[in-house]
């Protein structure tokens, strides 16, 4: 079993819901990310540099979507985290139906065109 596998595995159930939701729609979006197993947590990486982690924050009852590019970002702000970071922004989900799918791809495609 992979790391990111066991990773989500150890996740209580709604957790694990968000990322096995999360995870096809960067893939679908992106096919050449790579997800691996860094600093404890699923990330996505991008031509091998840093994209985009995936991590569950149990104490405050989210999954955290962190973009490494994340304050270069422009569109969505309303949607998008900074707290006390300096580069990455996050969309944060709280359940299921709080994962707003337009939202995310757009976030994605944005976060793409700064690497090109």
């Amino acid at each position: 079993m992979r790391f990111t596998d066991e990773y989500i595995f150890r996740q209580p159930e709604n957790y694990q819901s968000i990322l096995q939701q999360l995870i096809p729609v960067f893939k679908r979006e992106i096919p050449e990310l790579e997800l691996l197993f860094k600093w404890g947590m699923p990330y996505f990486y991008y031509k091998k540099r840093m994209f985009c982690y995936l991590i569950s924050n149990l104490k405050k009852g989210f999954v955290d979507a962190g973009f490494a590019r994340g304050f270069q970002l422009k569109r969505n702000q309303e949607y998008l985290v900074g707290e006390k970071r300096n580069t990455v922004k996050s969309l944060r989900y709280t359940s299921l139906e709080s994962i707003n799918n337009e939202i995310l791809v757009d976030v994605i495609q944005e976060a793409l065109s700064l690497y090109k």
